[in-house]
């Protein structure tokens, strides 16, 4: 079974990106993938420093985190637009992940061989597709197969009470994404 990790780009409680991120959760875990959602608020890190790692080591949230990546066959991330970019959430996530943890250990191992999708949602009318761009290149670079669909949600009043994507389109659009994520995903990691 294809083993995938969902999560959002932001810690936020109440985040449009954690919901999208649950409900693309929801329709992959429907399509027989095996699926957990991570919540970064669970896996604070200091901001990557060289002096700080030198001094303190890798963060232990960073080791789990980095684990979980490195048995995952694929993961989605959802991530606000910050200034036509990712969060500053992500792109830390990912520098301490690619940190070597142990001794001998590739630099990227928790990014070579993975297969990401990617998405963002936000009120505005372009729904964070300028964020994405920059993902999808920093990603490549680390060695993930990212496929090319990709999903920006934008307008207001896209979830419902129950936080479950309500726009019709958003939702064909996210169900064949993440057809290709599960296919491309089990294809690769066979």
């Amino acid at each position: 079974m294809t083993k995938l990790i969902f999560m959002s780009g932001s810690a936020s409680k109440n985040s449009l990106n954690k919901k999208l991120a649950k409900h693309a959760l929801n329709v992959a875990k429907d399509k027989g993938a095996d699926v957990e959602f991570i919540d970064m608020k669970d896996f604070e890190m200091p901001l990557y420093c060289t002096d700080w790692e030198l001094e303190n080591g890798i963060p232990d949230n960073a080791k789990k985190l980095k684990e979980k990546f490195q048995s995952c066959d694929g993961f989605f991330i959802s991530s606000p637009e910050y200034n036509s970019t990712f969060t500053p959430l992500v792109k830390n996530m990912i520098d301490w992940m690619s940190r070597p943890h142990e001794k001998d250990e590739p630099i990227l191992s928790a990014y070579k061989g993975k297969i990401a999708a990617i998405a963002a949602v936000s009120p505005g009318p372009l729904g964070g597709l300028r964020g994405l761009t920059p993902l999808r290149t920093m990603l490549s670079n680390i060695g993930v197969h990212v496929i090319p669909t990709q999903v920006a949600v934008g307008g207001n009043d896209n979830f419902d009470d129950s936080d479950h994507l309500k726009n019709e389109k958003f939702q064909k659009m996210i169900a064949s994404q993440m057809d290709e994520f599960i296919k491309t995903a089990t294809a690769l990691n066979a």
